[in-house]
Parts: C-alpha cells; sequence; structure tokens
C-alpha cells in the first residue's frame, strides 16, 4: 500500500539467509541491459506494504549514479502489470520510473532512480521550518499531477461495487473483530450495511477516471530541479483502476501520515476542482456537491485502511502502522458526524471506543 524512504546502510541479511536477495545479486552480476551494476552496494530504499520489495545500486556509466532494484515475487505480484502502467504514466507526462530491465520470470525489474525525499518528508520538514509556502508548492504540483494523471487514457481494471464492498468488509473482520476483539450486534450490522449501501451508491455514480488508489505522501517524491518531468515523482502505481473521480484526492488530502487543517483541505480541494474543471474532467459544476461526493468517498477509503492498517498487524507483523489509525478514525468520525445517513457507524464507533453520543449533523 505503500512505498516510504528508508535507511541506505548495506542490509544486514546475508544472501544466504534470503534466497530473493541471492537469486538478485546474480541477477546483477550478470549485468541486466547490459549494465555495470555494483552489487556489493545493494541496500534497502523503501519499506512497503506488499510483498515487493525495493533496493537501491551503484550504477558505473549508465548516467545514473543509483537505480532501483524490486524484487517482486512472481506468484504474489505482476511485474508485467507494473511496467504497462509505469510506461502509460511517463507517456502521459508524468515522472514515473523508467523500466530498464525486466525479468519476468522472476519478478525482478530495474527502475531509474528517483531519489529519496518523498513528499511526506519534505512537507514535514516545511512545516517545522514554518515554510507553508513550500507545502502549498509541493501540493499544487501533486493536484496538477492527478489531473494530468485522470486525463490518461489507460487500460485498467474497474474499481467495480464488489471490489468496494470487499475493501470495506476489511473494517468489521480486521479492525472490529480482530483489533478491537468486539462482536457487532445484528441492529449494528445491519447499520454498517446501510452505510456502505449508501457510500457505494454514491462513489459508483460519480466519473469515472484512471485512480492510482495510493496518491499519497509516501508514494510521492520529490524531484531535484529538471529532472524528469517534474514534482511529484510517482510510485507504487501497479494497483491503479478505472474509478470515482475523488479517490486520489482524498489520498492526498486527508492522507493517514500527514494530517491538514480542514479550511486548508478545502481550499486545496477547491483548486483541483477549478484545475479539473478547466482540464475537461466531468466533475460536478458545483463544488458543494463535488465536496460531499469527496467525504463520501473518504469515508470509504477510511474503512478501508483501519481494516487495512489492523491486518499489517495483526496477520503481517507491521505494528508500525497502528500509530496511523487514530488520524484515520478522526476522518471517519468526522465524515460520520457531519451525515445523518451515517448515523449508525457513528454511534458504532461510539461504542467501540466509549465515547458519548450526541447528535449533531451538518448535512
Amino acid at each position: 500500500m505503500t512505498a516510504s524512504s528508508a535507511p541506505t546502510a548495506p542490509a544486514a541479511a546475508s544472501a544466504a539467509d534470503d534466497p530473493r536477495r541471492q537469486l538478485l545479486l546474480h541477477w546483477l552480476a550478470a549485468r541486466p541491459a547490459g549494465l555495470a551494476l555494483r552489487a556489493d552496494t545493494l541496500r534497502p530504499a523503501s519499506a512497503d506494504a506488499s510483498f515487493r520489495r525495493y533496493f537501491r545500486v551503484d550504477a558505473e556509466g549508465s548516467g545514473d549514479a543509483t537505480l532501483i532494484v524490486m524484487d517482486a515475487p512472481p506468484d504474489k505480484e505482476d511485474v508485467e502489470r507494473f511496467c504497462r502502467i509505469a510506461q502509460g504514466l511517463r507517456d502521459g507526462g508524468l515522472s514515473a520510473p523508467r523500466v530498464l530491465a525486466l525479468d519476468r520470470e522472476r519478478g525482478l525489474v530495474l527502475l531509474s532512480d528517483l531519489g529519496g525525499t518523498t513528499y511526506l518528508d519534505a512537507l514535514l520538514q516545511a512545516r517545522r521550518q514554518d515554510r507553508p509556502a513550500r507545502c502549498d508548492e509541493l501540493m499544487r504540483d501533486a493536484l496538477q499531477a492527478l489531473v494530468r494523471l485522470q486525463g490518461l487514457r489507460l487500460e485498467l481494471p474497474s474499481y467495480d461495487r464488489e471490489r468496494l464492498q470487499a475493501e470495506m468488509d476489511l473494517f468489521p473482520q480486521w479492525y472490529v473483530q480482530r483489533h478491537l476483539q468486539a462482536e457487532l450486534t445484528p441492529v449494528e450490522r445491519q447499520g454498517l450495511r446501510r452505510v456502505m449501501d449508501a457510500l457505494l451508491d454514491n462513489v459508483l455514480a460519480q466519473p469515472v477516471v484512471p485512480v492510482h488508489r495510493d496518491f499519497h505522501s509516501r508514494n510521492l517524491m520529490v524531484l531535484q530541479p529538471g529532472q524528469e518531468c517534474g514534482n511529484p515523482g510517482v510510485l507504487d502505481f501497479q494497483d491503479a483502476v478505472l474509478g470515482p473521480v475523488s479517490y486520489d484526492l482524498v489520498s492526498l488530502l486527508r492522507d493517514a501520515y500527514i494530517e491538514w487543517p480542514e479550511q486548508q483541505q478545502i481550499d486545496w480541494a477547491v483548486r483541483y476542482w477549478e484545475i479539473a474543471r478547466a482540464a475537461g474532467l466531468a466533475v460536478d459544476r458545483d463544488f458543494g456537491a463535488f465536496y460531499r461526493d469527496f467525504e463520501w468517498m473518504g469515508l470509504q477509503r477510511q474503512l478501508k485502511v483501519l481494516g487495512i492498517f489492523a491486518r499489517l498487524n495483526h496477520r503481517d507483523g507491521k505494528a508500525q502502522y497502528l500509530q496511523d489509525l487514530p488520524l484515520v478514525l478522526r476522518y471517519a468520525r468526522g465524515v460520520a458526524s457531519r451525515y445523518a445517513e451515517f448515523a449508525p457507524l457513528l454511534r458504532l464507533l461510539d461504542r467501540l471506543h466509549g465515547v458519548q453520543h450526541r447528535d449533531g449533523y451538518t448535512f
């Protein structure tokens, strides 16, 4: 689900302890694409919530000082899909990695290096330094790139009702039952079903565009001046689909890893809406209606993310994602408290977290 910067020290595990790494070292030694790569410099480049791993390696005489190697076990990941989408993004003027070499049978890909500074790194630094203009600059670049992405013609699977429902089902299964060790009452189960049905009806009625699915600060890279097509570098796009126009905007503005004041979210949402309309995207002509769709789309995503982060901890042993649950929960509660349709969800969240329930809907 995410890619993030990681230390650049050599990996501690030896090749003998890691058969996939040994396979990767042999591949690099064979000079893929005729490139001279210093296999002894191989080190982790990012952490990922999937089965993929990324390594950085020094190169000699290739025009790039460093390159990225993606290790994607072929029984769990589709490297051809990754490469196809990467090329489609690059053809559309986005800064996606160049695919330099591919071993599809072993699930190994050699990529250009978009650097080690994520948007999250840069945005947090800018906030610490009290540089709001820098945050605004980066986010406006991301909004421009998002509109460009949404205008592309890419052959992608549909983000259909079944897939959207399966994502939300992670919430009761992994967050409620496994993480909180709680059981839904029959009334709560029926109420949650009504909420989910309302969300699905809304998001499936939205205009359909290419959707990255994780267009957020850990998957966007800060590039050097003149590098590629400019900010942001775009990573982790292999799960792209055709789906609701507001999905990626929610990922960006209601990021699970960095929180923005609601007024700032609205300001950037307005700027996106203006750019999208100017580009001919089929966003609602009324911003109020568009923002309502944005909020409802966000709630679908937040229910999914609560389930995914709980699953990453309990199934995959990645406890670091638990620290991000409170922010996602705040997003979900905020939307649930503003719309009467989501009263059953708000009551459920109140009960699960010991909050005294008080009605007070905005819409």
